[in-house]
């Protein structure tokens, strides 16, 4: 059985803050994360081949033949046909960049010239920018949507609820109480213990994943997207929630996207749009610089482990690092960088009580923040510093 391997390229920088913590194939767009999808089409485990500092937590696992794949590449039928077609020292190329890969000697090789290329003519779903998140977001979901739904049969929704059109599907423990649930925009998919609690008001595409909530009198515009173990309230646009993070109270979240363990605190509000109706800028990691979306909608984009205090207005096109602890009166600026206390003349958030945080939020969850977790803040808290100077 080939070995498959997910391998970070140079879109990894345009993808951060997300990727400080995470390889590229662990993003979550639509319903499954990106590895996720692979995994189901191809019937085999994946490792990464991403930065060093990452690599513990996320193992590459090298063989004698390897089937190497862009991580910030979504799965298709005419891609997954023309992989399966591949020969030992062949590669799939798209305008000269390696796509796929089949390597047969054991040397992972991410260079094109070690490799006989094919072109790829054919158009691909991909991750080139940290926006492309939540604007690709739709066209992912309904991918998802159909592979996981596909000769299968839902658990129903009790009566008290208005649904419009069928195009749902409640996986086991799942709930939907006393609400309407439009699915003629979009499907709708509530993973393995979700719940939508009375009185939310839903327009597809939806994907509220396994035991996350939205909670009383929702609001919820889709193609959105809410990671496992979540919760939700107020109001929602085309947003993408990595997972175990809370949005729970009243305050609007317009095309933005927030990592894992995040927590936006009451009425915390982000712009998407500006009041010039222009195209929105975004900070740029590698560039140092704003750099424009080309979007005339976007809020906010978030690292994991950063958190609003209650009332905090977020700026048109806003990025946050992560491990940031962002309150106090008006608007915080633009950029804040990762580990940073407060919202505008920023103190350093140190490293041992961002640890002490994440640790009780992950029981929270009922998980387990391990050596593995605090080396991985311990590092980036480094890197930040580093990047200061």
């Amino acid at each position: 059985m080939t070995n498959l391997v997910l391998f970070d390229d140079a879109r990894r920088q345009h993808l951060l803050p997300l990727t400080f913590t995470r390889p590229v194939g662990e993003i979550r767009i639509g319903i499954l994360k990106i590895r996720e999808k692979w995994e189901r089409k191809l019937g085999v485990s994946a490792s990464f081949l991403t930065e060093d500092y990452l690599q513990k937590k996320f193992p590459f696992i090298r063989q004698e033949t390897n089937l190497l794949i862009a991580g910030s590449v979504l799965p298709d039928e005419d891609l997954l046909n023309a992989i399966s077609k591949l020969q030992k020292g062949e590669a799939l190329t798209l305008s000269g960049e390696l796509i796929a890969a089949f390597d047969g000697d054991g040397t992972c090789q991410l260079h094109p010239q070690k490799y006989k290329c094919i072109p790829y003519s054919n158009s691909i779903l991909r991750l080139n920018h940290i926006w492309d998140i939540f604007s690709l977001n739709g066209k992912a979901l309904e991918l998802d949507f159909d592979e996981l739904t596909k000769g299968r049969v839902s658990c129903k929704p009790d009566g008290s609820n208005q649904i419009l059109g069928e195009r749902y599907f409640l996986e086991e423990g799942a709930k939907i109480s006393c609400s309407i649930i439009n699915t003629l925009t979009g499907p709708v998919y509530l993973g393995k213990d979700a719940e939508i609690w009375e009185g939310s008001l839903v327009r597809g595409g939806l994907a509220l994943c396994e035991g996350s909530s939205l909670k009383m009198g929702a609001k919820i515009y889709g193609p959105t997207t809410i990671g496992p173990e979540s919760r939700v309230g107020g109001e929602v646009s085309n947003s993408v929630i990595q997972g175990y993070s809370n949005k729970g109270h009243d305050g609007f979240l317009g095309n933005s996207v927030l990592g894992e363990w995040c927590n936006l605190g009451a009425d915390t509000n982000t712009s998407n749009l500006k009041n010039n109706y222009g195209m929105v800028a975004l900070h740029d990691y590698t560039r140092k610089k704003q750099i424009s979306s080309g979007l005339q909608f976007c809020g906010l984009i978030m690292g994991d482990h950063s958190k609003s205090g209650i009332n905090t207005m977020f700026n048109t096109g806003t990025v946050v690092g992560v491990c940031a602890n962002i309150f106090g009166a008006g608007f915080p600026p633009k950029f804040i960088r990762s580990f940073a206390w407060g919202g505008f003349d920023h103190e350093v958030y140190q490293v041992d009580k961002a640890i002490d945080v994440a640790s009780k939020v992950f029981l929270r969850r009922n998980k387990i923040f391990d050596q593995e977790e605090a080396n991985l803040l311990r590092t980036l808290f480094e890197l930040t510093k580093r990047e200061e100077a």
